[in-house]
Order: C-alpha cells, then sequence, then structure tokens
C-alpha cells in the first residue's frame, strides 16, 4: 500500500509566466497582507485539483513587486484522490490555467520530473531583460501598451557605446555587493557571482512600429547562475546614468571594487515594472520525459 501511494504522488516542474503589476512578488504573501502573490494563487490552482496533501509550490526565482516575467518555473508535488494515477502534463497545464483564468497568470509548459528534483537548486541559469525607451518629451508619450512594462526615460540622448563599454565592466565573476540591495538576506547571501551576459540592443517593440517611431526601445540582457537581491535593477540604473552623462565609466568599476552596498548612489535604482525574468535554463537531462521506476 505504501508503495503504491508513493507512486501515486508526482513532482511536476512547471514553467508560468505572468505579469506582476497587481502582485506583491511573485513569493507567497501572508493571510494579513491585502495584495497577494504569484504563489497565492499558483498554489489556489493547485487545491482546485483537490490533491491528498497541503499544497506547497516552491519557486525557483524571486521577483519584486512589479517585475515580470515570461519564464518562471517552479515545483509541486501532487497525489491525486482515489487512487488515481498521475497527471499526464499537458492536462496538468490545461486544469491549472483553467483555474487562473482570471490572473494574468499562465503556465506554459509542465514536465513530470523525479522526486528529489528541486526547481532553485538545479537552475543552471537565469536571464533577466530590462526594457526601457528613449525619445519622449513627457511620460504620456508612452504608448499604452507598454504601460507598466517599460521605463520611460524622458528627454533622454544616451551614450550607448558608453553603456557597452560599462557594461562589458560587470562580465565575469565579481563581488557584486555594492550591486545588491539590503535585505534580510543579505548577510547570508555569497555576493560572488559570475556574470555571464551583460548585452545592450535595440528592443523590437510592437509599440515602436506602429504607433511612436520616433521612441527608440532598449533591452539589457543579463545572464547569470544567480543573482542579488535587486542586482539587475542597479546595474541597469547604473548603466542608464552612464549613457545619461551622470557617471563615468569607471566609475561602474569602482563601484564593483567598492564591495558596499552603501556605495551605491541614492535613487539611481531602476523601477521594478520595465524588468523581465524572461528564461530559467535546466540540464536537458532533468526535463526528458519521466519514467517512473
Amino acid at each position: 500500500m505504501i508503495e503504491n501511494m508513493q507512486q501515486a504522488t508526482a513532482r511536476y516542474l512547471i514553467f508560468f509566466q505572468y505579469a506582476g503589476t497587481k502582485y506583491s512578488g511573485v513569493m507567497k504573501a501572508p493571510a494579513h497582507q491585502a495584495v497577494e502573490g504569484v504563489q497565492n494563487h499558483l498554489e489556489n490552482a493547485v487545491r482546485k485539483l483537490k490533491p491528498v496533501h497541503e499544497v506547497s509550490v516552491v519557486i525557483s526565482s524571486r521577483t519584486d513587486s512589479g517585475v515580470h516575467a515570461l519564464c518562471n518555473s517552479a515545483h509541486v508535488d501532487i497525489q491525486r484522490r482515489g487512487g488515481k494515477p498521475p497527471l499526464l502534463e499537458q492536462n496538468l497545464i490545461e486544469a491549472l490555467n483553467f483555474h487562473l483564468k482570471a490572473e494574468p497568470i499562465r503556465i506554459t509548459r509542465a514536465y513530470r520530473v523525479q522526486s528529489d528534483f528541486h526547481a532553485r537548486f538545479r537552475a543552471l541559469s537565469r536571464t533577466y531583460v530590462y526594457r526601457f525607451a528613449s525619445g519622449l518629451r513627457h511620460h504620456t508619450e508612452m504608448p499604452v501598451t507598454e504601460a507598466d512594462l517599460c521605463w520611460a526615460l524622458h528627454d533622454t540622448t544616451l551614450n550607448i557605446s558608453a553603456m557597452k563599454e560599462a557594461a562589458a565592466l560587470l562580465l565575469g565573476t565579481h563581488n557584486f555587493s555594492t550591486f545588491r540591495a539590503l535585505n534580510s538576506e543579505t548577510p547570508f547571501k555569497n555576493p560572488v557571482k559570475t556574470l555571464e551576459l551583460a548585452q545592450l540592443g535595440p528592443g523590437d517593440s510592437f509599440s515602436q512600429r506602429h504607433f511612436h517611431r520616433d521612441i527608440q526601445f532598449w533591452e539589457l540582457t543579463f545572464k547569470s547562475r544567480s543573482f542579488l537581491y535587486k542586482q539587475v535593477r542597479r546595474m541597469t540604473g547604473a548603466l542608464v546614468a552612464v549613457g545619461q552623462g551622470r557617471l563615468l565609466v569607471r566609475q561602474i568599476q569602482e563601484l564593483l571594487d567598492a564591495q558596499d552596498s552603501l556605495a551605491f548612489p541614492y535613487n539611481l535604482t531602476a523601477p521594478a515594472h520595465g524588468l523581465f525574468l524572461t528564461n530559467i535554463e535546466y540540464r536537458y537531462e532533468d526535463l526528458v520525459p519521466y519514467m517512473p521506476n
């Protein structure tokens, strides 16, 4: 009987996307908090499948209030009642999306994985894209399709070559203490990270093609195994400041060398609404079709 129960419990890796504007972040908010997190809604959707055990969705990558995701991931264990076999992946996707349909949250993929798989610790890399726009005289010029999805830089001409030069300084393995904000986890997080990608390029925007051709959309792409709290938003803010002439390229190196969160210039962190988590990479072997023993 115990063996049958264990076989009926399935662990799934799910990939999901969301518009983060209305949420407190991806992580679950406590019951007394009025604004919920994405995790609250994911767990409520799983509960509506009536599993045997209490639901716990383990999120791989934290995002703050206002930050969006085209690809976040999590794992969850589901044991169906009445000895029913585990759900097929596509059936799980459709069932969860049915219960999430009132929210700007969608399950995009699901894989049945081994029982010891961990969505957070098995991730090989995470990629973030920060979107911003230049060439606006006023924030009201931002197309409605970009509301809460892009940082509008007013009356700004950017030195793109200087920004690219500064971004190159961030590549590789560094102590990124200056680029992390202080929070309860700060003393316990290793500030040494390896940044595999720090790339600036023009954004391919529907809005630019069809609404305001004089507005230039840009994307900053960052890839690393993991990031510190607000690291991407601080790096973005500093690079934009270089483009605006408010910081010199050499000052990016000086900020890295300082290794002190308090050395980061006041009020330079990029706002949350331009940031997207776009990819989480796993080993191919973790995503191959699950074959129970």
